[in-house]
């Protein structure tokens, strides 16, 4: 049965939808503060060095996305390219916690942007069945729920809604850029640009490597093309295409909004906030217009949760194609749509947004990501080595610089975070223990 596919629009329209998302909105709050790099130079620097590496990650992952030619992402590509249980491994991780833990945390973040709009203060609680859940993360639940919906109904149908949602957050942001050089009613922080003594001396700081840990997050996503590949239309081109263009627009993007809350607002007025879009809104254009804004936002979000949720039932359903005990997953309907998969990934998204907490999820997926995405690029040294087929014929572009910066990045990531918290590395053991079980008692 052939199904539906999803056209360049759609898989580009993805890449920029998942990574776009909080990250960029709260990172600046805490780069601008004493201890860690508060030069208005450095800091932009500091976001073209994060497009940089995405970049890098995106030329690597379309040689090892041509060469395994399937859909699935790093679950197909480990299974290949490594063993069938490292692959199943970062399948299992990215079923139960990787794009179910991302997409709870949005519907968090939903929740958290929506209240403005109706009112209610963030202390307000709703009854929901056996307890008492924040209005939050009801909210959080019913867009989880209204996505997933959307995409069961099939995929030409999601991928217009995907395109469509994605435009709507673009012309959003497209407003917080123009808005505050078009609109004078207030005073600008007169902030300068210039670069300095000091900003050559923070950049070698640590504290810029540091800071550059979060920068990463708000990149992450730039490979979401890679998990549909088998339904994509003409993926020798819309590949490539998707992950580089994609990764390009955002990192345009980043540029001009970190420009933009700097021009607007002072380091003091930044420092410490978690939703610096709204307190530059504010400030521009005053409580009530800032209010709306926020509210808008929430909407603009539902296109993060909406591209993952493309993604995510489509590595399930892979593992699915693979293992007997989880084949109900790998089941389509005539539309191509993995409704299972999708039903799967939904029910763990809505029991994470019930029982945990927005900043565990994403320290915990901070490193999980690293780690599957470090073998994955150092995959293409084992194809070059392999001399394996090259499927769709699509080479990584800077071979072999481009894959090592980002390799040399990612293991210092995870040195950051070993030595910030070794008790995380403990959780990620914990998760992990389970797959190897279940993969071997699913061969037998």
């Amino acid at each position: 049965m052939i199904g539906e596919k999803y056209s360049k629009a759609v898989a580009t329209n993805m890449v920029i939808a998942n990574m776009i998302g909080t990250g960029i909105f709260t990172a600046i709050g805490y780069q601008v503060m004493n201890d860690a790099i508060p030069d208005p130079s450095t800091i932009l620097v500091i976001w073209l060095v994060g497009g940089v590496f995405s970049l890098c990650g995106a030329f690597a992952y379309s040689e090892v996305a041509s060469c395994v030619n399937r859909s699935g992402g790093e679950y197909s590509f480990l299974s290949e390219l490594y063993h069938p249980l490292l692959g199943f491994l970062s399948g299992w991780i990215s079923m139960v916690v990787g794009f179910s833990a991302a997409i709870a945390a949005l519907g968090l973040a939903i929740g958290e942007y929506f209240l403005p709009l109706i009112g209610l203060p963030r202390t307000c609680v709703v009854s929901f069945f056996w307890t008492e859940l924040p209005i939050q993360k009801l909210v959080a639940l019913s867009a989880i729920i209204i996505i997933a919906l959307v995409h069961i109904k099939g995929v030409k149908f999601g991928g217009v809604f995907q395109n469509y949602i994605t435009a709507f957050k673009l012309i959003l942001i497209g407003l917080i850029i123009v808005i505050p050089f078009i609109y004078f009613g207030y005073e600008p922080s007169n902030i300068s640009f210039i670069p300095t003594e000091r900003t050559s001396d923070t950049i070698l700081s640590s504290a810029f490597a540091g800071s550059l840990v979060w920068v990463m997050f708000s990149y992450s996503g730039w490979n979401a093309s890679t998990y549909i590949l088998g339904n994509l239309e003409n993926p020798k081109k819309t590949l490539p295409f998707s992950l580089i263009f994609g990764t390009l627009v955002v990192t345009v993007i980043y540029l001009l909004l970190n420009f933009v809350f700097m021009y607007v607002a002072t380091f003091e007025e930044l420092e410490g906030q978690l939703d610096v879009g709204n307190i530059v809104m504010q400030k521009v254009l005053g409580e009530n217009a800032a209010v709306i804004v926020s509210g808008t936002f929430s909407f603009a979000l539902l296109s993060g949760l909406s591209a993952m949720m493309i993604a995510g039932p489509r590595v399930a359903e892979e593992i699915g194609k693979d293992f007997r005990l989880f084949k109900l997953l790998s089941k389509q309907n005539s539309k191509g749509t993995p409704v299972a998969a999708i039903i799967f990934l939904a029910s763990i998204s809505c029991f994470l947004v019930i029982f945990s907490s927005f900043k565990e999820m994403i320290e915990y997926i901070g490193i999980t990501l690293t780690i599957f995405s470090l073998l994955t690029v150092f995959g293409v040294f084992i194809i070059r080595k392999k001399r394996i087929k090259n499927v769709l014929g699509i080479k990584c572009l800077g071979y072999p610089f481009t894959p090592l910066l980002f390799i040399v990045l990612s293991l210092w990531m995870l040195y950051y975070f070993i030595s910030q918290d070794p008790v995380k590395i403990i959780w990620c053991l914990i998760t992990i223990v389970p797959g190897i079980v279940i993969y071997y008692w699913s061969k037998r």
